[in-house]
């Protein structure tokens, strides 16, 4: 008995921390955004963190939906509501994304949702917090541009020691056999091999133009300039260019994109790629045919496809269509060194100007090439999100 009161006497009543405390000290953490909603998804408090993570002050962000911070590409998707849908099934929910700050612009973060619940179990909102990585995923952005361009590298030195080296090769040896035979050749031999140095040499300086095209994408920063671009006539001009040589072949070209559709790009780039596409199309088409160039929205890029009723492509040439792997001399099938680098190098344009290439192919039956382009400037946080 003696004991227990000494023990009484020892024992401190315990601190109860209270919702003041808990205030202050989410009010310290201003690397993260903390911030409460409703049942509803109705912001309803609003942290220090959140004021410098999203610029909204507190009175400009109480009582809005919170989907206010999500870009309008994931509002599209119902990003938010799938958020909320996996909190109240498993308890949270974890997302790394792009959100988007009352200026516009985006930054990457690291983001967790629980729910709050009453005493007795009943869900009453739900509490969200988000930490800034957006440097983090630059660095990363960073690490991967350094490697793949490591291994651009790599694929067009090989270009150079294996394709440049067996048309030089080529060269010398039928030089060399002429000058030490010319005496004792038919004049209609010499004009063969002549016609094959020819043909060597202009193949030569093609591949050359190619790797000096490549490494302008790649370094020469200050020849991109891009601008608003009215697609219809972009896509006209080149139509232009093949007019004759489609109608050779047979070949009806057909422009079928809007003419209020614009895009935000190099011209000089876009051009490029278009006559590229189309110079492809038009070598896969043997006699008679189509080539349609259609375009259309979706969020903030413009999607284009460039159709042709070729002779399509092989699963094995598709899977090496836009490597250096392309122009090696047992990639022949219908698509030779030229055709391989032009690929090559108009993937490279659509990537510099902020899209991306793909294609689909079934043989005997016709390719689509794909590219999107941005409808606006890009900013610097979208340029890293699209890469």
């Amino acid at each position: 008995m003696e004991n227990e009161k000494a023990n009484s006497k020892i024992l401190k009543p315990q601190y109860v921390p209270t919702a003041e405390f808990y205030s202050q000290v989410i009010s310290c953490l201003e690397d993260y955004s903390i911030f409460t909603m409703d049942k509803e998804l109705n912001i309803n408090s609003w942290s220090s963190g959140s004021i410098k993570l999203f610029q909204y002050e507190p009175e400009e962000a109480m009582g809005k939906p919170f989907e206010i911070i999500f870009t309008e590409e994931d509002k599209q998707n119902n990003v938010p509501k799938v958020e909320i849908e996996k909190t109240l099934k498993d308890g949270k929910a974890t997302d790394n994304r792009w959100h988007i700050r009352k200026d516009g612009s985006k930054f990457y973060a690291y983001g967790l949702v629980y729910p709050l619940t009453a005493e007795n179990g009943e869900i009453i909102g739900y509490v969200k917090v988000l930490r800034d990585l957006t440097e983090r995923k630059k660095s990363e952005k960073y690490a991967k541009d350094m490697e793949e361009l490591s291994i651009q590298r790599e694929s067009m030195l090989f270009v150079l020691s294996h394709d440049i080296r067996s048309l030089l090769a080529g060269i010398v040896g039928t030089s060399e056999y002429l000058k030490s035979k010319f005496d004792k050749m038919k004049p209609e031999d010499v004009k063969e091999m002549l016609e094959e140095l020819h043909k060597s040499a202009k193949d030569e300086l093609d591949l050359l133009d190619y790797l000096t095209e490549w490494a302008r994408i790649k370094y020469a920063a200050e020849a991109f300039a891009p601008t608003k671009i009215e697609l219809f006539q972009s896509v006209q001009k080149v139509f232009d260019t093949f007019k004759e040589s489609a109608m050779a072949k047979g070949i009806h070209l057909y422009n079928k994109v809007e003419k209020n559709i614009r895009v935000f790009a190099d011209e000089e780039m876009l051009l490029s790629v278009f006559n590229k596409l189309v110079s492809n199309s038009v070598k896969s088409i043997h006699s008679k045919g189509d080539i349609t160039i259609v375009a259309s929205q979706k969020d903030d890029k413009i999607s284009i496809e460039i159709k042709d009723t070729g002779t399509g492509i092989s699963k094995e040439v598709q899977q090496k269509l836009f490597t250096p792997q392309i122009t090696s001399l047992s990639m022949a099938s219908n698509y030779d060194k030229e055709t391989g680098m032009e690929l090559i190098l108009a993937k490279g344009f659509v990537e510099k100007n902020g899209g991306t290439m793909w294609v689909e192919s079934t043989e005997g039956e016709g390719s689509s090439f794909y590219f999107t382009l941005p409808i606006e400037k890009p900013m610097k946080t979208q340029s890293l999100e699209q890469k």
